[in-house]
């Protein structure tokens, strides 16, 4: 894939879609240089929706990889994930598929849904980076195809992640600034609740 060139900022992520009424942009985080990759593969250069983010969580590298991997316990720690069932069995990885659920308020635009969204692993390299991708679909809303990168990088203090994904599809194309504020705080909320339940986790009990 070439890579993305000033992306658009906004769009909803498919993990935590429930914040798709948002209407207030959130602020890209800023990139230089070539575009990050697992595996060699990333988003969908050519999408119209795309958003990208980063933080640092203060947790060892083991604690947040196994927290974002370990799809079936993601409605433990994720208020807006309802549902998550793997398609597969054994340890995550490339191939794996797995089916999720996530209730979508109503935008100006479209109805208030539930998504069903089917993913499947196309890249992960253990605690370095993960790629998934595949279609999210509810009654009167459909998005073609999300691409969700993940990677992580341990820094001094904890462990920089870094977070982007694409959306495809005509009916989120139709309105791309509503689905692109959507994206941006549902990104967002996503690394503050991965924040939270790996630094509760690595915070030592009195």
């Amino acid at each position: 894939m070439s890579p993305v060139s000033r992306p658009r900022v906004l769009a909803v992520s498919l993990a935590v879609a429930g914040v798709l009424a948002s209407t207030a942009p959130v602020a890209q985080a800023a990139h230089h240089g070539e575009p990050p990759r697992c595996g060699g593969h990333g988003v969908d250069a050519n999408a119209r929706i795309h958003y990208a983010s980063d933080v640092v969580i203060k947790a060892p590298l083991s604690t947040v990889w196994k927290l974002q991997t370990d799809v079936e316990r993601w409605p433990s720690w994720q208020p807006p994930v309802l549902t998550a069932e793997r398609l597969d069995s054994g340890r995550l990885a490339k191939g794996s598929r797995f089916r999720w659920t996530t209730p979508v308020p109503a935008t100006p635009t479209t109805p208030a849904t539930t998504l069903g969204i089917t993913s499947t692993v196309q890249e992960l390299r253990r605690h370095d980076c993960v790629l998934w991708s595949g279609p999210a679909v509810g009654e009167g809303l459909r998005i073609d195809e999300g691409v969700h990168l993940w990677t992580f990088r341990k820094v001094r203090g904890g462990v920089h992640v870094h977070t982007e994904e694409t959306w495809t599809g005509a009916q989120v194309e139709a309105d791309v600034p509503t689905a692109t504020a959507a994206l941006g705080a549902g990104l967002e909320a996503w690394l503050r609740d991965l924040t939270s339940a790996a630094e509760a986790r690595h915070t030592p009990q009195p």
